[in-house]
């Protein structure tokens, strides 16, 4: 096996174990309402923590990986999100667990910067879109982290005991794959732990992702709510919409790069747009059970490849670091994450739901056109076929 094949096997799993770690504190999210008697409200506003800490870490995480490198970021953020998972099953009131999830939600998103920057390196030694592949192990360890979850849970053992398995695994992964990360050379360009302004392109291709996770967040949140109000599904069917999004997503990162390779990245981008919009769509205009997955599987298949391109496209850029760059178009992404499901509810409460994902689908549609439209800017920074941006 050649040293390249094992550097993407050694960030495979990182990638993996970052997901799982996630999936790990999820999955125990009713443990902690029992635990700490939390109503769903002060769970609502426990749970803000996660996104709060991934806000707060943008700008430290661009600067971390410019200065330090990508590499040394990963070694101890690993260290560090591990730690933070345990820290989570010790905390003895619930201002000690919000400012736990907090801290959690931090080092998660640096984890995501350092990573995805590494991944770019791994991509460009092979010379072919891979990074959708990452994504997938990511989104793939979700189901191994809940089915993990779940046997703790049936074993009847603590969060703190079930993170301390976790952890266990987190170093021992770590101690066989730090050896291959990449070691970048010092940064050239110029960093700062403040997020500065992007350039066109970059503002251009962070709305696509904007958009992308929009829609994401829309499916997490909404997708059981529609299919039990909507469609009115017994409830023991509820939970197969967010399964259909979830599992097209996944397996859909894994044939997102082979497509990519062959038909180039803007191409793709312009399809699952389209794929989002008609996804949604078809659950509005025909809100039947079948119809509904069916919409579902092909929004899940439609979100699949955005953020991994977003992310190849934007780490391409001539005028910022990759890790610099991929802040940027995090930061401007994530707003999407967080705007998208209460506007659902907004939109729901002034019209009703399917009103909602109608406006979701144009959401998804916007990826397409804004990928599709020839501007100044795609003049003056030129967006190649395979996503790289040409001075």
């Amino acid at each position: 096996m050649n040293l390249l094949r094992k550097r993407r096997i050694a960030l495979s799993s990182l990638f993996f174990l970052a997901g799982l770690s996630f999936a790990s504190w999820a999955s125990r999210i009713p443990d902690f309402q029992q635990n700490f008697d939390l109503t769903e409200g002060e769970l609502g506003t426990l749970l803000l923590g996660m996104p709060i800490g991934s806000l707060i870490a943008l700008p430290l995480a661009g600067w971390a990986v410019d200065k330090y490198g990508s590499r040394m970021v990963i070694i101890f953020g690993s260290i560090a999100y591990g730690i933070s998972l345990l820290s989570l099953g010790y905390m003895g009131n619930i201002f000690q667990l919000g400012i736990a999830v907090i801290v959690f939600g931090m080092v998660g998103n640096m984890m995501n910067i350092s990573l995805n920057t590494q991944a770019l390196l791994v991509e460009d030694s092979y010379g072919r879109s891979i990074l959708g592949s990452f994504h997938g192990l990511w989104s793939l360890a979700g189901f191994a982290g809940a089915g993990i979850g779940a046997l703790m849970i049936k074993l009847d053992l603590a969060p703190n005991r079930h993170y301390w398995v976790v952890l266990g695994i987190m170093m021992l992964i770590l101690l066989f794959t730090y050896d291959f990360l990449f070691k970048e050379e010092k940064s050239k360009g110029g960093g700062g732990l403040v997020l500065k302004k992007p350039d066109a392109i970059l503002l251009r291709v962070g709305l696509v992702g904007f958009f992308g996770m929009m829609c994401e967040g829309c499916m997490f949140d909404w997708s059981g709510v529609y299919i039990k109000k909507v469609v009115i599904a017994p409830a023991d069917l509820v939970p197969f919409g967010y399964v259909a999004f979830m599992g097209a997503m996944a397996s859909g990162r894994f044939f997102s790069d082979i497509l990519a390779n062959k038909w180039g990245k803007i191409v793709m981008l312009r399809i699952s747009g389209g794929l989002i919009g008609v996804g949604l769509l078809l659950a509005v205009a025909f809100p039947m059970f079948a119809t509904v997955i069916a919409g579902f599987l092909l929004v899940g298949i439609g979100t699949a490849s955005v953020i991994p391109l977003s992310y190849s496209i934007a780490g391409r850029s001539t005028m910022y670091s990759p890790g610099i760059a991929l802040a940027l178009v995090s930061t401007i992404s994530f707003f999407g994450f967080l705007l998208g499901p209460p506007m659902i509810g907004f939109i729901a409460e002034l019209f009703d739901l399917k009103v909602s994902f109608a406006v979701m689908a144009l959401m998804g549609m916007c990826i397409a056109i804004l990928v599709s439209i020839r501007t100044q800017i795609f003049d003056s920074h030129k967006v190649t076929k395979k996503g790289q941006i040409a001075a």
